[in-house]
């Protein structure tokens, strides 16, 4: 299994889609005893989809991984839509915001770790649609989030230091990015009070529309990788992503860039822990770019 891993891991970095959903199948093959969606594991382990054809179904598409997660993959909904029969999207509660006036779903709920969806004709995680459709990440580019912006000064740039409990040596401490903030206009979109000196001290609300809004504002966002680094790849603003030298799968540093959001640049750990050597690169960058 472990093996099955690494080689999906390497197939997804290197942009060998083919080669990852071969490692998918033969995943499925020995890991589904005829029991997708087992209750016995926690939800971000489970597989959901069962390998048959979505075509002229209705279409279950559960949110079982990270806020995050859900947003990268959301780029698939369009594409289900127009082979599926019908479409119900069961989404984080807290995402129901960005989908907007017209969602790419016949019907939305919010997910409920306690009370899920019965099972549908055909269900699927939303992190499985690239499979199921055979989808290419480059054939459904973004934006696919459309967010009216929050009025900021002209060239804000938010700053997100804080990756959440899922991995916290993703986060950068604060005070290695102050240099960011010297002679621009800055915002954290960090939601804890700020030490820097940016724009809102008290810190961004809790609130995934006014999150988003101050995102869409902004002139360039520099994150950690959590959610708003994906928010903001999604809009397509420019996005300086700050990595792990051991990134996640979705990362592969080496490019330089991401297939997945092209307006994103990604600078990465030359070494463990060395944040101060990925914050002089990217500082170079800025002041070549976009000077104080």
């Amino acid at each position: 299994m472990a093996q099955l891993l690494e080689q999906w891991v390497s197939a997804m970095r290197a942009g060998d889609h083919e080669r990852a959903w071969w490692v998918s199948e033969r995943h499925a093959g020995s890991d589904m005893p005829g029991k997708p969606d087992d209750p016995a594991l926690p939800y971000h382990r489970r597989h959901v989809w069962d390998l048959g054809d979505i075509t002229g179904r209705h279409v279950l598409v559960r949110c079982y991984h990270g806020l995050g997660d859900t947003i990268q993959f959301l780029r698939f909904l369009p594409e289900l839509r127009r082979r599926a029969r019908s479409v119900t999207l069961e989404i984080q509660p807290r995402l129901l915001p960005l989908l907007g006036e017209n969602p790419p779903a016949d019907r939305i709920v919010g997910f409920d770790t306690a009370r899920p969806q019965p099972r549908g004709e055909c269900d699927v995680e939303v992190m499985e649609l690239s499979f199921a459709l055979r989808a290419h990440p480059a054939d459904h580019p973004p934006p696919y989030l459309h967010i009216r912006p929050a009025p900021l000064p002209p060239g804000a740039i938010g700053i997100c230091c804080l990756a959440g409990d899922w991995d916290e040596k993703r986060s950068i401490p604060p005070r290695l990015l102050a240099p960011i903030c010297e002679g621009r206009e800055c915002l954290t979109l960090d939601p804890l009070p700020s030490s820097l000196p940016v724009l809102n001290p008290e810190g961004c609300p809790f609130d995934i529309a006014r999150t988003a809004a101050l995102v869409a504002g902004t002139s360039l966002v520099i994150t950690v990788d959590t959610m708003i680094a994906h928010l903001a790849g999604a809009m397509g603003k420019p996005t300086w992503l700050l990595l792990q030298h051991e990134p996640d799968w979705r990362w592969a540093p080496q490019r330089g860039g991401s297939e997945w959001y092209p307006s994103m640049r990604l600078y990465a750990q030359p070494f463990p822990g060395a944040w101060s050597e990925v914050v002089e690169g990217l500082l170079h960058d800025l002041e070549a770019e976009n000077p104080g």
